[in-house]
């Protein structure tokens, strides 16, 4: 009988002791939205788990299902390229802050043409994704790339399919540089669009037009280089043609003025500097401000915390901006501010 009852009592306390292990080991964190930040997100997602056994399950769906799904509380964070402004989070009882800033590049598919090589300007491309510019040799494309031997192939656009963020900064753009596009087309997530075939995610659009013979579509730069596709020019607003690299996408940066900007609400597309890449922008994360799951919440605060301080080469090598320090502080405040658990107790100290 004694030994039976010492035998019930270390079942029962490694039963604990077990317990107690799986306790301290938090469980992966969830979350969905953007496709612009999934190769950086993926990096530092592999990296966070290897130094402290928590990964990440990120669902690239585009900005428009990662709204949804935050909405609808199926994961821990929504990833959005196109910021909410204050009072639609409001609305929804969210708050939002940012991550990293990138550039949106347009890509083609030519014989013979290398990157950098052809010239764009915003109205032209406006032209093009409206249909009505729809072959290489146009005239108007000849007059701009002399010495480029531009063939007489119709032009196949290719955009998103999806609710897309680098949607809405694309037509975001699009909009500050053609009045046409801005009133007939418009600018958001998703649009009705004149012309071309829809890909889905950053990955559909990268990969029609590395099929498509011809065609013209807009990536994240990171995804232009990694699929080793070939992106053109663009003249700024300085009237410069520039292209897509870490320093002119740091300069389109570099005027953004994250402390007065409500919920970091901040576009980046058509910024003034000679040097400045015109379609860029930041990409930002959305969490409930009352988390039922507070230590759900206190592990995704804890993965970004972590990306902050430590992942600022792996975004600077898969060509995104990382937040300045001076941002990172306001983020951590605004994390105090705004998240809490139901009963309003902070979560991030």
């Amino acid at each position: 009988m004694k030994l039976k009852t010492q035998l019930t009592g270390l079942i029962a306390a490694m039963a604990l002791g077990m317990g107690f292990a799986a306790s301290v080991h938090a469980a992966d964190i969830t979350g969905a939205g953007a496709t612009f930040p999934y190769p950086i997100y993926s990096k530092w997602a592999e990296a966070y788990k290897a130094k402290s056994g928590v990964g990440m399950n990120y669902q690239s769906i585009g900005s428009g299902g990662g709204i949804k799904q935050i909405k609808a509380k199926t994961v821990d964070f929504g990833a959005s390229d196109m910021p909410l402004k204050a009072d639609a989070l409001q609305k929804d009882a969210l708050m939002q802050f940012p991550t990293v800033m990138g550039g949106i590049v347009p890509v083609v598919n030519l014989d013979g043409v290398k990157s950098n090589e052809i010239k764009l300007t915003g109205e032209l491309v406006a032209e093009i994704f409206m249909g009505k510019i729809t072959k290489w040799n146009d005239p108007k494309l000849v007059a701009l790339n002399k010495g480029v031997k531009l063939p007489n192939q119709t032009i196949t656009v290719v955009h998103r399919s999806d609710g897309s963020g680098t949607t809405f900064i694309f037509t975001n753009y699009m909009s500050k540089v053609s009045t046409e596009w801005k009133d007939k087309i418009g600018n958001d997530t998703s649009v009705a669009w004149p012309v071309g075939t829809g890909g889905k995610g950053n990955e559909g659009v990268a990969n029609f037009v590395k099929q498509i013979k011809g065609s013209i579509g807009y990536v994240e730069t990171a995804y232009a280089k990694q699929n080793k596709m070939t992106y053109t020019e663009l003249k700024n607003k300085d009237g410069v043609f520039v292209s897509a690299n870490d320093e002119s996408i740091k300069s389109a940066a570099a005027g953004a003025d994250w402390k007065n900007a409500p919920g970091f609400y901040e576009i980046l597309t058509d910024e003034p500097g000679k040097k400045s890449w015109p379609i860029a922008g930041a990409t930002f994360i959305l969490m409930h401000t009352s988390q039922e799951k507070p230590a759900n919440a206190m592990e995704v605060l804890k993965f970004f915390d972590w990306a902050y301080a430590n992942g600022d080469k792996m975004a600077s090598d898969l060509d995104y901006i990382p937040m300045p320090d001076t941002v990172v502080k306001q983020i951590h405040d605004a994390w105090k501010a705004h998240i809490k658990d139901v009963s309003g107790k902070e979560i991030w100290k």
